[in-house]
């Protein structure tokens, strides 16, 4: 079975494993190797810990039984995906696009092509929207290949700026959804 909910602070080395995990996959080619090799499970445990803690809504979706990849033990419920999302953090821009921020989204290789990132979003969604942020974006990397799904969502490219990350600048974009209801509506489907 396959389940999202709301994370606990138990299962912050489960969701650190994922994002490090995520970003192995996904980033080759796009940050620095060095900088991939360097990402750590329990720095980034700590990270999660503290944000589930201050409230930020963090959801995993988990698996069990059957649905479990052949590469899991059987017998046991494991996170596989996760999306964290709050009020959009006026310290970092003091000028958001919209009221609230997907900060993140993965999900394990094994377990793509099943629904799970828009189950994820609808869970973000429906947080955000019940803290009161009428509209929401997300950042992107721009040669994320996975860019896709958020204009499958419906978001609009609203922004582009250049980061830093491992020492190298990227280029990343903002994905919004204005209002709310448009993200809503686009993942009202999942099951």
């Amino acid at each position: 079975m396959i389940a999202v909910r709301p994370a606990r602070p138990a299962d912050a080395v489960a969701i650190a494993a994922v994002h490090v995990a995520a970003w192995r996959s996904a980033y080759p080619g796009i940050l620095p190797d060095k900088f991939l090799a360097r990402l750590s499970v329990p720095r980034q445990a700590a990270y999660y810990d503290s944000a589930i803690r201050n409230g930020v809504g963090v959801h995993v979706a988990t698996a069990s039984g059957v649905d479990l990849a052949p590469s899991d033990k059987p017998g046991v419920t494991r996170i596989i995906g996760f999306v964290s999302g709050a009020p959009a953090r006026t310290s970092r821009d003091p000028d958001p696009l919209a009221d609230g921020e997907i900060e993140t989204l993965y999900v394990l290789d094994d377990y793509r092509d099943r629904g799970l990132g828009k189950r994820l979003m609808r869970a973000a969604a429906a947080h955000l929207a019940e803290a009161g942020c009428g509209s929401v974006y997300v950042w992107v990397l721009r040669d994320n290949p996975n860019r896709w799904f958020y204009e499958r969502l419906g978001g609009r490219a609203a922004a582009e700026g250049t980061i830093l990350v491992g020492g190298a600048p990227v280029v990343q974009m903002a994905y919004l959804w204005s209002p709310i209801d448009k993200l809503v509506a686009a993942t009202s489907s999942a099951t």
